[in-house]
């Protein structure tokens, strides 16, 4: 079967809540939607207001402080919130990936320790860990270990342990200033044959929320090599449907999962700084007009928060005095306007509440910007 690339953009807007709000608590929302990006505290709070009705800040705060849902160092070497249940198997799957990247960097060997210096400290590490601790206060209980500088130490270390980052109160549960607890599970050594295992059930949870998908966008989400993500997709043949994408792309997905109709309206959102929709592929052209990419994914990995007009990327918004600045790159026909004024005066209320501006430190990149048009949608 071949696939449209209008098609696969609503299979990922359904999959994802963004064709219409969805009646759901938080829990079964981050469920559904697999993991949300989480570098910035304010983020999963827009992406669940984008995809619920009637979504309640403090029911966030909640599963964050009773730890139904975590924040943890993950797909992309980056921060997401998932449910507690998908985050040991992510945890493992990413294994590879979180230690490659860390234990050979030269914040690390700096410290003359080797990759079995840093393995045995991780039992003592999640022991001390069995509260919450702060970073200041590891590098302390490293400083006292080690007789080296501990801070290249903990840098490693708290990317590939088993730790999640706990709430340290503020507007949005996290703060500037991270807290960190054991996740209760044990280290895993990053074993090629267990870590692969793990991988698969990640691609399959990946298919049913952004799919249909490549080989290659599997590989992007997690940010594992290419092979390792064929190797998953095939072990899984049995049980996912294989389509042919636009351009004659092997493409995977779960059976049953919704792929809509190319002419299925999709509403106008303010989509969150790093909403995962704009990272979930290789190919980001089925969100991102390729023109646009550059603007919204800057070149220090910044990802800003974007007008999404029918189903894709039309411009930028950020948080003003009087309202949402909305910078659209193109024209925008005039119930565009209309729809994302409605959503502006949503979410300033949902911000008033919080933080009027999460974003503001990113204000420098607007300087930059080309537009089509700006206007000002009220509160």
């Amino acid at each position: 079967m071949r696939i449209t690339a209008q098609r696969l953009n609503r299979a990922t807007l359904a999959r994802q809540l963004l064709l219409r709000r969805q009646r759901l608590g938080v829990i079964d929302a981050a469920r559904r939607v697999v993991a949300l990006q989480a570098q910035q505290p304010a983020s999963p709070y827009v992406a669940l207001w984008n995809r619920l009705t009637a979504f309640d800040p403090v029911d966030l705060d909640v599963a964050f402080a009773n730890q139904t849902l975590v924040k943890a160092t993950l797909m992309r070497i980056t921060l997401h919130v998932v449910h507690t249940d998908d985050h040991p198997a992510m945890h493992a799957a990413m294994q590879p990936t979180l230690r490659a990247a860390r234990l050979g960097d030269p914040r690390f060997t700096a410290s003359g320790l080797c990759a079995a210096d840093a393995d045995a400290l991780l039992p003592d590490l999640l022991e001390f860990a069995g509260r919450p601790r702060t970073a200041a206060e590891v590098e302390a209980w490293l400083d006292a270990r080690l007789g080296v500088p501990p801070k290249g130490v903990w840098w490693a270390l708290r990317s590939f342990a088993p730790l999640l980052h706990t709430p340290t109160a503020g507007p949005w549960s996290f703060g500037s200033r991270p807290s960190y607890v054991a996740a209760g599970t044990p280290p895993t050594s990053g074993g090629k044959d267990t870590s692969d295992e793990y991988l698969q059930t990640l691609a399959q949870r990946y298919l049913e929320g952004f799919g249909p998908a490549s080989v290659a966008d599997v590989a992007q989400f997690a940010l594992v090599q290419r092979s390792r993500a064929r190797n998953a997709l095939g072990a899984l043949s049995g049980v996912l449907e294989q389509l042919e994408g636009p351009d004659g792309t092997e493409l995977f997905d779960v059976p049953g999962a919704p792929r809509p109709a190319e002419d299925t309206p999709a509403p106008p959102r303010l989509m969150a700084m790093w909403d995962s929709i704009l990272l979930a592929y290789a190919d980001r052209s089925r969100v991102i007009p390729p023109e646009y990419r550059k603007l919204v994914a800057r070149s220090n990995g910044d990802v800003l928060p974007t007008l999404l007009v029918d189903g894709y990327v039309a411009g930028v918004w950020r948080p003003v005095e009087g309202g949402i600045e909305a910078t659209a790159f193109h024209r925008l026909p005039a119930e565009a306007w209309e729809g994302l004024a409605a959503e502006a005066r949503s979410l300033v209320a949902l911000l008033a509440d919080r933080d009027p501006q999460p974003y503001r430190r990113y204000d420098r990149w607007w300087t930059t910007l080309p537009s089509a048009e700006v206007r000002v949608l009220p509160g």
